[in-house]
């Protein structure tokens, strides 16, 4: 006689409801794409009205205050231990404090195309440091060849055959020291804060609370306060902060989780196209046949460096998938665009 278990009473309030479904992974990547596009007009409206410092202490205000909602939310804490801490406030340093301000003082004097291309040279610069400071990192034809077209994708962009006519060089060598701080600050994350045991929300939530606390006491030494808040410049620096920085981190986290960090990395060559057709379309920036050509360049130097030679595949069991294959979902560590991914910890991504 065969026996069945019985049937589960439903409550009172009937079945239960299933749980919501995510949004679509790529629309999460368009939204990414957007965000981190538009950033660099954020940032241009923003420091119509207020001085750079000014701008990047509000982006981190509003960008920390989202985080700090979603750690609340999901009932996380701020790390512990004050070498932790210690890291993190270099880590947000190199990729927050510095960059943020970097590029919104370029802004000053170059147009935000240009600094939205300028931040597609961060893989170029990753490359040359991770060969100098990862020894597991070494050279292909191929990825030298990419560092070579890349910067001569950035000659086009600056219009290096007339002498650089008409580009600011403080504000342009601003931004592209800007995008040489986010692999700065990857190497060292890399090397001191992979296999952490804090979860990957907390650690970010702390270092954007150190890089505040950074700006908050720059700040009143290099300006005044403002006498009125114009209100577009503050409604480009809430949506640079809550959206560009706080909830973009969230959004980039769930996608490289859910389809790897190769997949997710691409809308790293998304952003300087959106950042470039924001630039004309909304501000009416002028563009040259250079840009565009020289910004394909760059794209495609800095896609060539991340190339990595194919493994062999080795005499495994069926269904085991090659070293050089990522499932198509895997609870990865969230990975920036552009960067292999450590053991533990996610680095910011490629962008402003």
């Amino acid at each position: 006689m065969s026996s069945t278990s019985p049937a589960s009473p439903q409550s009172p309030s009937g079945p239960a409801r299933p749980a919501p479904r995510p949004v679509h992974w790529r629309i999460r990547f368009a939204f990414l794409s957007l965000v981190w596009g538009f950033s660099f007009l954020f940032m241009k409206v923003g420091t119509d009205g207020f001085a750079p410092f000014q701008v990047t202490l509000g982006r981190l205000v509003f960008g920390t205050a989202v985080l700090a909602v979603a750690m609340a939310v999901k009932r996380e804490r701020l790390p512990r231990g004050a070498r932790t801490w210690g890291h993190l406030a270099v880590a947000a340093f190199f990729l927050n404090a510095l960059p943020f301000s970097l590029f919104a003082y370029s802004e000053l004097t170059i147009p935000s195309t240009l600094a939205g291309i300028c931040n597609a040279t961060s893989p170029l610069w990753g490359m040359v440091l991770s060969l100098v400071a990862l020894s597991e990192d070494r050279p292909t034809r191929l990825r030298v060849a990419g560092l070579g077209l890349g910067f001569l994708g950035v000659l086009t962009v600056l219009g290096a055959w007339q002498g650089f006519h008409g580009l600011d060089a403080g504000g342009t060598a601003m931004a592209l020291l800007a995008s040489l701080s986010y692999p700065v600050g990857w190497i060292y994350v890399r090397r001191t804060l992979a296999g952490s045991s804090e979860s990957h929300l907390s650690l970010t939530g702390g270092q954007l609370l150190l890089a505040t606390v950074q700006l908050s006491v720059v700040t009143p030494l290099f300006t005044s306060a403002p006498d009125h808040l114009p209100v577009m410049p503050l409604l480009a620096i809430a949506a640079l902060g809550a959206l560009g920085t706080g909830f973009a981190m969230l959004v980039q986290y769930g996608l490289v989780a859910e389809v790897g960090p190769t997949t997710a990395q691409m809308v790293t060559y998304f952003v300087p196209v959106i950042a470039t057709a924001a630039g004309v379309a909304v501000l009416g920036e002028t563009l040259t046949w250079s840009t565009p050509v020289g910004a394909v360049i760059v794209l495609a130097g800095a896609a060539l460096t991340q190339a990595r030679p194919k493994s062999r595949v080795t005499s495994a069991g069926p269904g085991t998938p090659r070293p050089d294959q990522e499932p198509a979902s895997a609870s990865k560590t969230p990975e920036p665009p552009s960067r292999p991914e450590p053991p533990c910890r996610p680095e910011p991504a490629t962008t402003a």
